[in-house]
């Protein structure tokens, strides 16, 4: 095969910019507490969690997208018209149609972008970043917008404990592009677990049982959840994800300084960080201010890393995503504090 015909090799890719964004309207445990007849040192304990965001009425998860989008783009000091491709990782969309990303290309005016949703969950994000950086491989020069966004709050039962204490909304992004070796996404391990499905659902609004009477009667479009099943799954599932994706990459447990996993529950957390032998790296939380955002909670956690000065040119950095799906998605990163080129 001549020079001019070899595919182009692929580059690094990395993060360069980050971006989030968080409603103003604070649910606190206070609130919580009373409606369920409990304590607020009871929830702090179960959750760690102290507030929750909730969308103003007349926001949707595209309304957060932008806002997520245009914080990481400013950061990275490049226009809109400079995004090939725009992912949004989510769960709650405006509507079944049009997808997420094509209300934000157009709020952003990122015309030229390739733009699509990607739902599983809240391992969506970890799971759209791998995609984003298998397409930017093959157009060396190029970037993407990766978004993870939730609206959890319009598919809450507001009577069921197990999920209103947890669950918020947010949006966090990313801008992604070339990066010098060795900096860079250096791995990732991503695994779909289809027999757990039923440990979290949303029963009701798709083609087997759609929109009727009956099924908002029964509260069939609001997540239902087997929250001791999810923390099995998570224990069981998370820990190998996270060394396969090290092992692969040829990297320690030891070497890595930053742990930012889904922010699912943090009682569970210090747990999983343990499991996966991650004991001496730091582990990222932002859900006391902002309960689980779902696949907005790792964006989120990692703009607020990168803005506090927490994370140096170099280190090692573990996104760990896990939910819905149910789905596992890690992924490894040098992080390269260079910005935007």
């Amino acid at each position: 095969m001549s020079a001019s015909t070899r595919p182009p090799k692929p580059v690094a890719t990395g993060v360069l910019a980050t971006g989030s964004y968080v409603p103003a309207a604070e649910v606190t445990n206070a609130e919580l507490a009373a409606r369920f007849d409990v304590t607020e040192e009871w929830i702090e304990r179960k959750t760690r969690m102290l507030t929750r965001r909730y969308a103003a009425p007349d926001e949707a998860t595209s309304d957060m997208t932008v806002h997520a989008a245009r914080a990481a783009l400013d950061q990275a000091g490049i226009g809109a018209d400079r995004i090939d491709y725009l992912i949004v990782a989510t769960t709650t969309p405006d509507s079944a149609v049009p997808p997420v990303a094509t209300l934000a290309q157009e709020a952003l005016g990122a015309h030229r972008a390739a733009c699509f949703d990607l739902n599983i969950g809240c391992s969506a994000f970890v799971h759209a970043l791998t995609v984003a950086q298998a397409l930017l491989a093959q157009r060396p020069g190029a970037h993407a917008l990766v978004v993870g966004a939730d609206t959890w709050s319009r598919f809450t039962d507001p009577q069921d404990r197990s999920t209103a204490v947890l669950l918020g909304d947010a949006a966090g992004a990313v801008v992604l592009g070339p990066v010098p070796e060795p900096y860079g996404i250096l791995g990732h391990d991503l695994l779909g677990h289809g027999g757990d499905a039923p440990l979290l659902v949303i029963d009701a609004g798709g083609s087997r049982r759609p929109a009727s009477h009956a099924t908002v009667d029964e509260g069939g479009h609001t997540l239902r959840m087997n929250g001791r099943g999810v923390i099995e799954f998570v224990m069981t599932h998370v820990p190998p994800s996270i060394k396969e994706a090290l092992g692969a990459a040829g990297v320690s447990q030891e070497e890595v300084r930053h742990l930012v996993p889904h922010q699912a529950n943090g009682a569970l957390l210090g747990r999983l960080a343990a499991a996966a032998g991650l004991e001496g790296a730091t582990l990222h939380t932002t859900l006391e201010q902002y309960g689980n955002s779902g696949a907005a909670s790792i964006p989120v956690t990692l703009d607020h890393a990168h803005r506090a000065g927490s994370l140096a040119d170099g280190d090692l950095v573990v996104l760990s995503g896990f939910g819905g799906g149910m789905a596992v998605g890690t992924a490894l990163l040098r992080w390269y504090a260079g910005g935007a080129r």
